[in-house]
This record gives structure tokens, sequence and C-alpha cells, in this order.
């Protein structure tokens, strides 16, 4: 039980990202907001570490426009040493350390390794730190916002592209992998719409695991003001963050909620069936 309620705290504060209110991304015009708070990105999205190669996320970042701040380069021309790293038990695989390696390679890696989208780590980067068009000094040390809490510093230990984009995908794998030790689990969950407590909950039936995980990480929700305004402005118990993620899934890969084959998901990408994946996956890429 004392392991089960310090997973419960985590989950909400140590793990929960500081920037879960940020303003809302930019928007085409005549867009529409379209966000079910129990159903936000499909398992199938979620977990399909085949989703994009590392050439495919190469040629997606130079196709990004970038404009970087602190001399640093845009992700597309970013690299660093990474470190080794041993597999970690019903979650990560192991991932061997390469010098200069390019931020695309580590996505693919991490991806391979934990068994998730590139997809899902690509918008994490720029929901949390615009990094994919406006990169920083500091984005890139708190790059997925993992260990960043709404309630207090970030813990230092854990910063570094590689840490970030290693440590978001671990973390998802723990929801996954332990799903009744986090606050919100598949079913019906009271969910905040802001870090103040005075801005009220909801009732909201999370229809699948991938959607928990994501209120595991942000666990706020947007208010009707806030769905009404995803362009922002939307008062001030509004939060970005989950309708964020929604919204440049959409924007950049299409439904985060379509699946490749409809009535089937490979046991082995939820854990059901073991831990993780084949590395060549016979179902392909969506």
């Amino acid at each position: 039980m004392r392991i089960r309620r310090w997973r419960l705290l985590v989950g909400v504060v140590a793990v929960a990202t500081a920037l879960s209110v940020l303003p809302a991304i930019g928007v085409s015009a005549g867009e529409k907001a379209s966000f079910d708070p129990g159903d936000i990105i499909s398992d199938d999205s979620f977990f399909n570490p085949n989703a994009m190669t590392e050439a495919d996320i190469q040629q997606f970042l130079d196709d990004r426009t970038c404009t970087p701040k602190d001399g640093v380069p845009c992700l597309a021309r970013y690299r660093m040493d990474t470190p080794d790293t041993p597999a970690s038990k019903d979650r990560c695989t192991a991932i061997r350390g390469e010098r200069d390696e390019r931020a695309s390679s580590i996505i693919a890696r991490v991806a391979a390794a934990c068994t998730i989208s590139p997809r899902v780590l690509l918008v994490l980067l720029q929901k949390e730190q615009s990094l994919l068009t406006a990169p920083s000094a500091s984005g890139y040390q708190k790059a997925t916002g993992y260990a960043c809490p709404d309630t207090a510093a970030c813990d230092r230990k854990y910063f570094g592209f590689f840490n970030q984009v290693y440590r978001a995908a671990w973390q998802f794998r723990e929801y996954t992998v332990h799903p009744t030790d986090w606050r919100y689990q598949v079913g019906e969950n009271r969910i905040q719409f802001h870090p103040d407590a005075t801005c009220g909950t909801s009732r909201v039936t999370v229809v699948n695991q991938a959607t928990a995980n994501l209120y595991n990480y942000t666990p706020y929700q947007p208010n009707a003001q806030t769905l009404a305004r995803p362009a922002g402005k939307g008062g001030a118990c509004a939060t970005y963050g989950n309708l964020n993620f929604s919204r440049l899934y959409n924007q950049w890969f299409g439904s985060p909620l379509a699946v490749r084959f409809a009535g089937w998901l490979p046991s082995c990408l939820t854990y059901v069936g073991g831990f993780g994946c084949p590395p060549i996956a016979p179902f392909g890429r969506m």
C-alpha cells in the first residue's frame, strides 16, 4: 500500500509537467476544436513504435519551420553523446550509448526500446517546450517536462535531451504495466480543470490506457471555456496541455484516434501478452 500511495503522489506531482497551462498552439483558419476528454488517443496510435522510422523522423524534423534561441541548433541538427542505458524490467529494453547521435536517432531508438510511438514523443516535445519550432537551451534541458511539477522546481538530475525523452517513454510504460498504482485509470475518473482545485472538476470516463497515461503525465482537462477558445485566452482556469497534444497530433499526423486494424490490437503493445513487441513487428507501420 505504501508503494501504491507513493506512486499516486508522483503521478500527479513529480511527473506532472509544469507546462500544463501552456498557451494554445497556433491554428489554421477555420479550425474547430474536436476533443473528447475520455478518448484523447487510441492505444494503437500511442503504443505503435513502427509509426515512423528514423529516416521518417529526420525528414519530419527537416520539414519544420524552426526559429531557435540561445544559439542552439534546431532539432533536425541537434546531436549529443548518449549513455548506455540498461534494460528496465517490464518497461524498456537496453539502449547502447552512441557518440554524436542525432535527435531523430534518439527518438527512434527510445520509441523502439519502450514500445511507444515516435509520433507521441514528437508531439510531447512540441507540447512541452516548442522544441520543434522554437528550441532553446532551457527547452533541451527540460525537453518533455519530465519531473517538472506544477508545484515545485524541476528535478535537475533528469535534465538533458536524452534523459527527458527516455524518462517520458519509460514513465508511459510504468503507467501501463502498473495501471492500478496510478491515479487515473481506465473507467470513471474525476479530473481537475486546473492546478487550482477551486477551478473545479468533472467526471470523465477514460476509455483506454493511452488516454489514462496522458492524464497521469499531465493531470488536467480543458474546461468548456477553453474548448470554446482553443486558440487562447480561455480564462483563469484554462489548461491546454492535453488539448494541445490532441490538436498537434491531428495537425501533424491525422486523427490520434486512428487504428490500423478495426477491433484488433497486438497484445504486446499494452503488455497484455507480455513485454513489448518484436523489433520487426508483423503488422507494419500505420
